[in-house]
């Protein structure tokens, strides 16, 4: 398999120099991209994708952990065209609906992991996680508690890019140069035992200190302040990282102590990533509100949901009964065609009784990562829960040394894959991510993970050579 060409070899108007001309890419070097090009991708089929120049590579990620059912999927694409023929679009403003949004939402609420009362629709994850923080916020008002406006998310967590929910994650390539957080956005602990834990403490005395830790940062701003928290299940641009054992009704009883909302965002582990249809039930969760959206729709059309409990909702009713409109929405929220594609990716989840096989895949995948990897020179750890995963390469196993990011070591490990046939995604630290669809195989798997020994060993080497040169 060949890496697309640098720019100095591009075709005069390929596809590869149209883009380099045209294009910004998210989360990419702009730069640097003018040098190395796009991988431009044509088609997919199953848990596969096929390049320009016919490479064929296992999507190992879901493409961003949303392609749930694969690339390939005849049910999704009718669902979309049929809706396209009876009605392409029509808002939601103004009380205007339409049958496909009132279906999806009333599916939404029965699956909920927790009593939930009503739902709102936007267009991705970052746009629902926008619209939480601004419910928190009028919620508030409504109540008469114009001060409890803080938002607390956590060191490494994801919540998206637009200026309030990027304000909320906890990534500081997401801040640098954007002037994020804003004013009032708060950030906890990192959940990951791993690098977190201090000797002698256990898992559990580590979730104990972490709702400490949140409990005083509470304290220290005011608890007639704080009016939320945001949380993954698992967090997943931060590093795919678990939680430990009693974190989260910990954190919940010291956010109930202090009447701050619970936000779970599910956006990568709604739809039975983690085994469960939530990651909420997998460790035992109990938000106010939930945010989802990839896997909703299996990614074949733009669409997230916000779903609240009853008292988040009355908040909501009220002020805006006080107000005469609740002033926030989307020009696509609820789209009839991506509501169609969504309640038929709802049904061929239950069809396919997709969460017996994520338990059956998920705990291969788990088995064979810890079984080929563990103890490989460049893995400090092996981490992950049902079909979501990953791997922290380290300098100095002994030591969990981190390499220096000069090296640039897991952005040449994904390229490395990459010519074995494996498409994955590199996070902060180092860590190499595992999302592969849903509908993946025990064999599949098998692929990926002989992929990743083929990288990993071709990276050791590379690696040894470049300290020897360096002592030479």
């Amino acid at each position: 398999m060949t890496p697309p060409p640098s720019s100095t070899a591009l075709r005069a108007n390929s596809p590869e120099a149209r883009d380099v001309a045209n294009v910004i890419h998210p989360y990419t070097d702009l730069k640097a991209h003018l040098t190395n090009g796009p991988l431009i991708i044509n088609r997919g089929s199953g848990v596969r994708v096929t390049d320009e120049a016919g490479n064929e590579y296992i999507e190992a990620v879901a493409g961003l952990w949303c392609a749930s059912l694969g690339f390939s999927n005849e049910r999704l694409v009718k669902a979309a065209t049929d809706q396209m023929r009876k009605l392409p679009f029509y808002h939601t403003f103004t009380a205007k609906s339409h049958m496909p949004m009132i279906d999806l939402a009333e599916m939404l609420i029965a699956r909920a992991p927790v009593p939930m009362s009503k739902v709102f629709f936007a267009n991705s994850g970052s746009e629902a996680n926008d619209t939480a923080i601004k419910m928190a916020w009028y919620f508030n008002n409504a109540l008469g508690r114009t001060k409890k406006k803080k938002l607390i998310g956590r060191i490494k967590g994801y919540h998206g890019i637009t200026v309030a929910a990027s304000s909320l994650t906890g990534l500081p390539n997401n801040h640098r140069s954007f002037d994020v957080p804003l004013a009032g956005f708060h950030h906890t602990t990192t959940p990951h035992f791993y690098r977190g834990g201090r000797p002698g403490e256990t898992e559990e005395d580590f979730a104990t200190r972490c709702a400490e830790e949140l409990e005083q940062l509470i304290l220290a701003e005011g608890p007639d302040t704080v009016a939320a928290m945001w949380a993954e299940p698992v967090m997943g641009a931060g590093g795919v990282l678990v939680p430990p054992a009693g974190y989260f009704p910990k954190i919940k009883a010291v956010l109930k102590k202090y009447d701050v909302l619970l936000v779970a965002d599910e956006v990568i582990c709604g739809f039975w990533r983690t085994g469960n249809y939530w990651g909420t039930q997998t460790f035992d969760i109990e938000p106010d509100i939930l945010v989802c959206a990839k896997a909703l729709s299996a990614a074949y059309l733009p669409i997230s949901a916000v779903i609240v409990n009853e008292r988040v909702f009355q908040g909501l009713a009220e002020e805006s009964h006080t107000i005469g409109t609740f002033g926030t929405g989307y020009t696509y929220s609820g789209h009839p065609v991506s509501a169609a594609v969504a309640i038929e990716t709802l049904k061929i989840y239950d069809e396919m009784d997709i969460g017996s096989h994520v338990r059956e895949v998920g705990a291969h995948l788990q088995k064979e990562l810890r079984r080929r990897f563990a103890d490989h020179e460049l893995v400090g750890e092996v981490r992950g829960v049902g079909l979501i995963a990953a791997i922290e390469l380290v300098a100095n196993k002994e030591t969990r040394q981190a390499f220096d990011p000069k090296q640039k070591v897991g952005a040449r490990l994904v390229k490395i894959l990459e010519s074995h046939g494996v498409i994955g995604r590199m996070l902060p630290g180092d860590g190499l991510a595992f999302s592969p669809p849903l509908i993946i195989t025990a064999e599949e798997i098998d692929l990926i993970c002989n992929g990743v020994e083929k990288a990993l060993n071709d990276m050791a080497v590379e690696l040894k050579r470049e300290q020897i040169a360096v002592v030479a």
